[in-house]
């Protein structure tokens, strides 16, 4: 009797223990609203630049994310802090002149951010930060009839990047030439869903890239045999890495054939798929601006190393 009744006791004990922890037991705490994509705009002294921010939970509680500059690629964030709504974080330089490191702090609320950017290039600068749209289609595109972008004979729907500068750029045996590298050639018209094809070639050394709304750079350097990486020729700079490297030698005339609809990328480079439909998940550096909400042109960078050329450049717009 005794044996039953104390088996009874400690069955209580027990599910009383039971109970009490799942009464201690609470539900986890909701994730920080900072988690997600953010287009940032960072006002310099000499003017407004774009910039992107990503921010994600790593594990339970430690919050990790990328970033991307005015110029460069995304670069990885260790650790972003984070305490009721105020964040902060700090990476290495990465092609900005000077040794230290770039501090961003700032603050979230009703869902959007703001703060400031120090260090390196940046000075002290002011930023403002709102969601990066997720872009879905629903439907597949309807393509429109080709456009002739270059008619190889002038460049009339073209135009210099910055008007202060002296554009480079020069018409020759039909096609594009940057004969004085640095100012970037923009088109006049802007489009949002598109395929473009155009052909490029290069001397040795060389880099340029041909930016899809004025915001996401399809990379274009001499890598030639080299392995992939997000940041050789095939790539969406610092972000996307071609499954192979299709390029060809310096000197010979090369062709892409990129395809964006939404966020959504396919890169063939000299008839071979590199990147099959991939998202794209922000602005790469050198982007005109981060207003992915909205159409924007093709631009040709006019990079310093190398005279590129261009020819047969035809974009196929989306029906709206």
């Amino acid at each position: 009797m005794r044996s039953f009744q104390s088996f009874l006791v400690l069955a209580m004990l027990a599910g009383l223990t039971v109970n009490c922890a799942f009464a201690q037991k609470k539900d986890p705490p909701p994730p920080p609203p900072l988690i997600g994509r953010w287009d940032l705009v960072v006002s310099r002294k000499d003017g407004k630049v774009p910039s992107w921010l990503e921010v994600t939970l790593s594990g339970r509680k430690t919050l990790v994310g990328r970033f991307v500059g005015a110029f460069g690629s995304a670069r990885p964030i260790s650790e972003v802090s984070y305490n009721a709504g105020r964040f902060g974080f700090s990476i290495p330089v990465q092609f900005e002149d000077g040794d230290t490191d770039i501090r961003v702090e700032g603050d979230i609320a009703n869902d959007t951010l703001s703060g400031t950017i120090s260090g390196p290039y940046f000075g002290r600068s002011e930023f403002t930060g709102k969601r990066a749209p997720k872009l879905i289609r629903t439907k597949p595109p309807v393509w429109s009839a080709p456009i002739e972008l270059f008619n190889g004979k002038n460049m009339d729907g073209w135009k210099a990047r910055n008007q202060k500068e002296k554009n480079g750029w020069v018409v020759r045996d039909g096609y594009l030439s940057n004969d004085k590298p640095g100012n970037d050639l923009i088109t006049v018209g802007k489009y949002t869903d598109f395929k473009v094809h155009a052909e490029f070639r290069y001397p040795k050394g060389s880099n340029s890239g041909i930016y899809l709304r004025g915001r996401y750079e399809a990379q274009i350097e001499d890598n030639y045999g080299l392995d992939t990486d997000p940041h050789i020729i095939g790539c969406i700079y610092g972000f996307l890495q071609p499954r192979i490297n299709a390029a060809k030698k310096a000197g010979e005339w090369q062709s892409y054939d990129l395809t964006l609809v939404g966020r959504e990328v396919s890169i063939s480079l000299n008839g071979h798929l590199v990147v099959s439909q991939q998202e794209i998940p922000g602005i790469t550096g050198g982007a005109l601006d981060s207003h992915e909400e909205l159409p924007g042109p093709i631009y040709l960078q006019g990079s310093e190393d190398g005279h590129v050329s261009y020819r047969n450049i035809v974009i196929t717009p989306a029906q709206k």
